[in-house]
């Protein structure tokens, strides 16, 4: 049976079917390379975790008690929309532990083979380009981001270390300097993919980047679940970190949903907000 979900904002009063939910939003038409469009989605318990570590503090609990097969359609209805996707250092690490599975390619599995060719449809090329937010630039690069003929983008900031920097610049990799120190900042890294003529960027990455886009006034829109579940956790994550927000934090909601869920399964909501200063 295919899965349902209900309107609740706005309300229709009529269920409807998930796939093509996220879709119909027609992301990668509200940016431009002037104003690329940015947005990024997480998933949360009702206690405000989007992952709860280990006790060596390790992520290893990334997710555990909140995924599900129909939040990740969505995830990537989401990502099959990008031309681009920004990532980090911590997530390809985690990758090459085995620790996190890889989600930097539209792939053709069953529930998703319509998206590769709804890439195609839609004038998308096949795979969105990937760039690799860090300080450090330690990291290690999958192969199939080669095997998959991705363009590639490694941003940092201005005082990343010279001799990381010129490593990656002798392997033939795109450096980008978005930012006044190590860190990378919001409003540097969209102008500069905007220069390269990305329109549509999907944050694949955690708190920090999320923090960065809005502090810069950044972020389009954020597509966040909340699981009907509470968590706990003396350890843990949540979607912003650091000072106090100023009203860049401020959203309004535009859409919700409920996923009532099969049977013996959790329910959750799916929402979708957009920052106050772009209204």
């Amino acid at each position: 049976m295919t899965a349902q979900v209900l309107p609740l904002y706005p309300a229709t009063g009529a269920a409807r079917p998930l796939e093509g939910l996220y879709l119909e939003h027609r992301l990668h038409e509200l940016g431009s390379a002037a104003a690329p469009f940015v947005y990024g989605s997480f998933v949360s318990s009702l206690d405000g975790r989007i992952a709860v570590d280990d006790t060596t503090g390790a992520a290893n609990g990334v997710l555990t008690g909140l995924t599900s097969a129909n939040d990740f359609r969505l995830f990537q209805e989401l990502h099959a929309q990008a031309d681009c996707l920004i990532t980090h250092g911590g997530y390809l690490r985690a990758l090459a532990g085995g620790k996190l599975g890889n989600v930097l390619q539209v792939n053709a599995s069953r529930r998703s083979a319509d998206l590769a060719h709804w890439r195609k449809d839609n004038g998308l090329s096949a795979q969105p380009a990937i760039v690799v937010a860090s300080a450090s630039l330690d990291f290690p690069l999958p192969a199939s981001i080669a095997e998959h003929q991705q363009p590639l983008y490694i941003a940092t900031g201005e005082q990343a270390d010279p001799a990381r920097v010129e490593t990656l610049l002798e392997r033939g990799l795109q450096v980008i300097f978005a930012g006044a120190g190590r860190m990378v900042e919001g409003a540097p890294l969209t102008r500069a993919l905007g220069e390269l003529g990305y329109r549509c960027l999907y944050l694949l990455a955690g708190p920090q980047m999320l923090q960065t886009m809005l502090r810069d006034r950044q972020l389009s829109r954020l597509y966040l679940t909340i699981r009907h579940r509470l968590l706990g956790g003396e350890h843990f994550h949540t979607l912003i970190h650091g000072p106090r927000l100023d009203d860049s934090g401020e959203l309004m909601l535009r859409g919700l949903y409920y996923d009532i869920g099969d049977e013996g399964q959790e329910a959750q909501w799916f929402s979708m907000f957009e920052p106050m200063y772009r209204l």
